[in-house]
């Protein structure tokens, strides 16, 4: 006997979550004025989510439902949609049970004090403000827009430094001008002051953590501030913001030691303790999985730079 060859997958059709949106920490490194990442699927990021930060993102592989605000509808590869600030999103592929897609996103992740300074500051970014704008509801891409957005978008992870933020605002610019291929998404557009009681929790713990974390801080003594056992934390922390809460800390650590290198001759050692970290060696790794380097190269980098703009600024 003979079967008929199975038919493509059906897409998902799950409904909005019932729970509120997960709040993620958006993380730059500390070269960077705005993120630029890829996503294997499944990921722990890959949820039912929102942020502060806008979001431009590029879907290259797979079909499924993408979930933006109260908008559910098909996503396949080249989807590209933006994402205004605290506009919950998810996109949920259809593959079989233990599949898994490598890079199945590609994303970059601004902040609104960028989003302004393109929109207000610059006559010439005017479009880029109506697009931002429109981003509240969820903006979808289409025809050659699309296709000059998703080639631009992937070059940005090729480049470093001026490069990289050029590309990036040629990026916007060519998403901006493209009115006719774009459209809305979802019907209202989220508070921006987005408040349940878990990011509620998450504000008070973030905030205690930005002027302690010098200090050698427990698992235990954060949790308290949430009032909840520190094993129940730990998994509420990296649930609610995709980080374990010691890579937290260290990434603050982190960002603080690389504002004394850049503008201080603080010794590594003495930049090492004030920091919060309590040795060395601990100091160098951890500071080496943020940034790529150790701090060493990372203050001759910073270094070559200033003078760089110094010699500019002269001739000018």
């Amino acid at each position: 006997m003979t079967h008929p060859a199975p038919g493509p997958r059906p897409l998902l059709a799950e409904p909005l979550p019932a729970s509120g949106p997960a709040l993620e920490l958006i993380l730059c490194g500390p070269r960077e004025s705005f993120r630029w990442a890829t996503h294997d699927y499944p990921h722990h990021l890959a949820k039912w989510h929102c942020h502060p930060e806008y979001e431009l993102h590029l879907i290259r592989e797979s079909t499924g439902r993408m979930m933006i605000g109260d908008h559910v509808g098909a996503f396949e590869p080249g989807s590209l949609i933006l994402t205004g600030p605290n506009l919950p999103h998810n996109w949920v592929s259809a593959i079989e049970p233990g599949a898994s897609l490598r890079e199945r996103d590609v994303l970059v992740q601004f902040t609104g004090e960028i989003a302004d300074t393109l929109s207000h500051a610059f006559p010439e970014f005017a479009e880029v403000g109506a697009l931002l704008e429109e981003a509240a509801f969820g903006v979808e891409f289409t025809g050659e827009t699309a296709t000059l957005g998703r080639k631009k978008l992937c070059e940005i992870g090729t480049l470093d430094g001026p490069r990289r933020l050029l590309a990036f605002l040629d990026l916007m610019a060519t998403l901006a001008t493209g009115r006719s291929d774009r459209r809305t998404l979802s019907r209202c557009a989220p508070a921006l002051g987005l408040h349940t009681p878990a990011s509620r929790k998450l504000e008070r713990v973030i905030g205690f953590l930005a002027t302690e974390f010098r200090r050698d801080i427990t698992l235990a003594e954060a949790a308290d501030i949430c009032t909840m056992e520190a094993t129940a934390f730990s998994r509420f922390f990296k649930h609610q913001t995709g980080h374990n809460f010691s890579a937290y800390v260290n990434h603050l650590r982190v960002q603080a030691a690389c504002q004394l290198l850049a503008a201080t001759d603080k010794s590594v050692t003495e930049i090492c303790f004030e920091t919060g970290f309590n040795n060395t060696a601990n100091f160098n790794r951890r500071f080496a999985v943020v940034c790529g380097e150790t701090p060493s190269a990372y203050r001759a980098g910073a270094r070559r730079i200033q003078r760089s703009s110094f010699r500019e600024a002269e001739a000018a």
